[in-house]
């Protein structure tokens, strides 16, 4: 137990055969369970853990039939926590680059500070600029960037780490089986958080890199996430500003939305007018600075009044 917390670490696990057998030796004496979800690995990653687990009674296998992805590998693990009472669970990826070390940072404002979910900020860390790759770092940037816009925790970064620890109330209040299974998860599961308002916390931590891991993610995924969080986006407005509550944020983002769009066409209409006959009537340029200006205004205006609306998400 840690501080008298049931807790739970859950490793989800895809061909880490190489790995898996050094995280879970790794692991601290406090962690009540450490289970691992194996999904649909086709190395000697089940087997390793099995021989773990003779030796560590605290080691449960839980295995995939076919690969779910990232995300239904911890939404499996999260589920077994939840029934088994956890007041919290940890998630450690299977490859090493979580330092078991670190952990008490992420459960300490959940106990003390009343926080439903804990993540690592590796972006923050003073070293970020020299241990992570560089195409890793700038794709992390805009993804946090375009995730902060659709969850409206625009206190948070590094949306993309998997270093986290999630409390009792939230394991029992969200549907793991309506979350997103691929590589999207964590920033799904953002989405998700501040529609049931729960209290988010971003963590400083050390990235780690060059332990022998081995990347899974194409870097195409990219585009998997932007449309995710594009439709999140949507959702959280619709759920949270409108069906559980209202906001009049709702008219700035949808105002704003509808002056770009139309800013869109004039421009269109500018450059058709211009190939045609050699000029733009100045009425047009006129309308089209001015749907650009109040279009950016209300967006503006629309993302300010969502900040202080999460305030107290923090």
């Amino acid at each position: 137990m840690y501080r008298e917390n049931v807790v739970c670490a859950v490793v989800p696990a895809y061909n880490e055969g190489r790995q898996i057998a050094a995280v879970l030796r790794s692991m601290p004496e406090y962690f009540d369970h450490v289970v691992v979800i194996d999904d649909a690995s086709t190395d000697e990653t089940a087997g390793v853990v099995t021989r773990i687990a003779r030796e560590d009674q605290r080691v449960v296998l839980l295995r995939h039939d076919s690969n779910q992805g990232v995300g239904g590998a911890i939404a499996t693990g999260y589920k077994w926590a939840r029934d088994a009472g956890a007041a919290a669970a940890v998630v450690l990826a299977g490859d090493g680059q979580m330092d078991p070390g670190d952990v008490p940072s992420l459960l300490d404002p959940l106990i003390d500070d009343g926080v439903d979910y804990a993540k690592a900020n590796r972006l923050i860390h003073q070293n970020a600029y020299r241990t992570i790759p560089f195409v890793r770092l700038f794709g992390n940037a805009v993804l946090s960037l375009m995730t902060k816009i659709a969850s409206g925790y625009w206190h948070v970064a590094d949306s993309q780490t998997g270093f986290t620890a999630i409390c009792r109330r939230a394991l029992a209040m969200i549907d793991w089986d309506r979350m997103h299974k691929r590589y999207g998860q964590p920033n799904d599961l953002l989405v998700t958080l501040n529609i049931h308002g729960f209290r988010v916390r971003d963590v400083p931590m050390k990235p780690v890199y060059d332990v022998g891991e081995r990347s899974k993610m194409p870097y195409h995924v990219v585009f998997t996430i932007s449309f995710l969080l594009w439709k999140g986006f949507f959702r959280r407005l619709l759920v949270k500003y409108v069906v559980h509550d209202f906001h009049p944020l709702v008219f700035f983002y949808l105002l704003g939305a509808a002056m770009m769009a139309s800013n869109a066409l004039l421009f269109v209409r500018l450059i058709v007018l211009w190939r045609d006959h050699g000029y733009a009537p100045e009425l047009t340029g006129l309308a089209w600075m001015f749907s650009m200006t109040l279009g950016l205004i209300c967006l503006f205006f629309g993302m300010w009044l969502d900040m202080e609306a999460n305030r107290d998400l923090k």
